[in-house]
């Protein structure tokens, strides 16, 4: 049996600006709105998962890990950097501008508006 993982809804204060944000940060693609209202945010991650970005009155963050080759972890913190989004090398230092993961050669965390706390690693 082959099990693969669609969507998952990720909370946001702003749904269309939390997708664009991370989009921007990880060169996902921003879809058009879908749901039967148009009330979710897709941002493509590859062939088979979206995040759907849905507006609630009180969202609680989530966690989200991505594991990325080198050459991509060099992209994503370049754009971070530029964009002056705070990052750091643990959850819990999600803002110390480093990123010597303890789990990985590389990584680094960094939040969005609503709290979401995304993590990058880089075996490379």
């Amino acid at each position: 049996m082959t099990v693969t993982l669609n969507h998952t809804i990720v909370p946001a204060l702003d749904n269309a600006e939390a997708a664009g944000f991370l989009a921007g940060i990880m060169g996902f693609e921003l879809l058009p709105p879908s749901g039967r209202t148009g009330h979710f945010r897709p941002v493509r991650v590859n062939e088979t998962l979206t995040l759907d970005f849905m507006t609630v009155l009180d969202p609680e963050g989530h966690h989200l890990a991505f594991a990325v080759d080198g050459e991509t972890f060099d992209d994503i913190h370049a754009r971070i950097t530029d964009r002056g989004v705070p990052f750091g090398n643990g959850p819990t230092t999600p803002d110390n501008g480093r990123i010597d993961h303890p789990l990985c050669p590389r990584g680094l965390f960094f939040r969005d508006a609503t709290g979401n706390l995304y993590e990058v690693m880089s075996a490379q």
